[in-house]
Formats: C-alpha cells, sequence, structure tokens
C-alpha cells in the first residue's frame, strides 16, 4: 500500500529543494523525519510538512487507521519546477534587469515495507536449499570394504 503526497508553488528554487529531498529518497519513515527536522535548510521545513502529509495519507487509506510508522519508507520524491514570478530590478544608466523569482512542486510517495513476504520467501529458500543439498557420503568407509572383498576373491 502506498500514499501520495503533493506540494505546489513552494517559493524556492528547484535546485535548492532537490538538496534536501535527495536526503531522504529510499530512507525509512522515522529517519527521513528526523533527517529534515535537523537539517538547517530552510526547504527542510515544506519538506517535512509534505512528508507528515503523506504518512497522514496512507493512515487514513487503511481501513484499520493503524498503520506501522517502523514499516513505512520513501519510495519516491521528486521535486519538479513551478511557475517563475518575473520582476524588474533597476540597474544602472536607466536599465532595467529582469529578476526570476522560481518556485517548486515537491511529490513524495510513502509505502509499507512488505516484511511478511520477505520472511516466508527467506524461510522456502532455505527448506529449498537443504533439500536440494547432496548427501554426503564418507568416501573412507567405502573404500576398505572394496579392499577387503578383493582380499577374499583371490
Amino acid at each position: 500500500m502506498e500514499a501520495k503526497a503533493l506540494n505546489r508553488f513552494i517559493q524556492t528554487s528547484p535546485r535548492k529543494m532537490r538538496l534536501v529531498i535527495d536526503l531522504i529518497r529510499g530512507k525509512g519513515v522515522e529517519e527521513a523525519l528526523s533527517i529534515l527536522h535537523f537539517t538547517t535548510k530552510a526547504a527542510s521545513k515544506s519538506a517535512e510538512q509534505v512528508l507528515r502529509s503523506a504518512i497522514s495519507n496512507i493512515q487514513n487509506k487503511e481501513e484499520s487507521g493503524r498503520v506501522d510508522t517502523a514499516t513505512l519508507y520513501v519510495k519516491e520524491a521528486f521535486v519538479n519546477g513551478g511557475a517563475m514570478a518575473k520582476r524588474v530590478l533597476p540597474a544602472p544608466m536607466g536599465r532595467a534587469f529582469r529578476v526570476r523569482k522560481r518556485s517548486n512542486h515537491i511529490t513524495i510517495i510513502v509505502a509499507q515495507r512488505e516484511q511478511a513476504k520477505a520472511t516466508v520467501s527467506k524461510a522456502k529458500a532455505s527448506i529449498t536449499a537443504k533439500k536440494t543439498e547432496p548427501k554426503k557420503t564418507d568416501s573412507k568407509k567405502s573404500e576398505p570394504a572394496a579392499a577387503t572383498k578383493e582380499v577374499t576373491e583371490s
């Protein structure tokens, strides 16, 4: 099961936001929250807000409403560029420079790890490995028996 949270038109540049989002991609939810909470960048506040929203979305999606946050992880996290506000900055000698104030959109997808299936498949793999192992025969015991047969035949 997975859930998605999206925040649009955040007033930071996409490049600055990607630095923060790259820190949490693929991590467990609890670890990602602590990383975002203690990161000193301003973009981490809005990224933490979106991550908390994604966690809330997956809890609302579940029928029982009880999802263990230890089994959740950040499946996907990406930043897209948003609209640019174009402003004019006065420059010397009557000129004007254009200032582009960038915005971005954050998308975070949170999913649940399949631990139960993983443990069952590991157990099956170990059982099949035991079945396919060749049986060890003790060659030392069979050699003297063969030698005694030759002696008795002559």
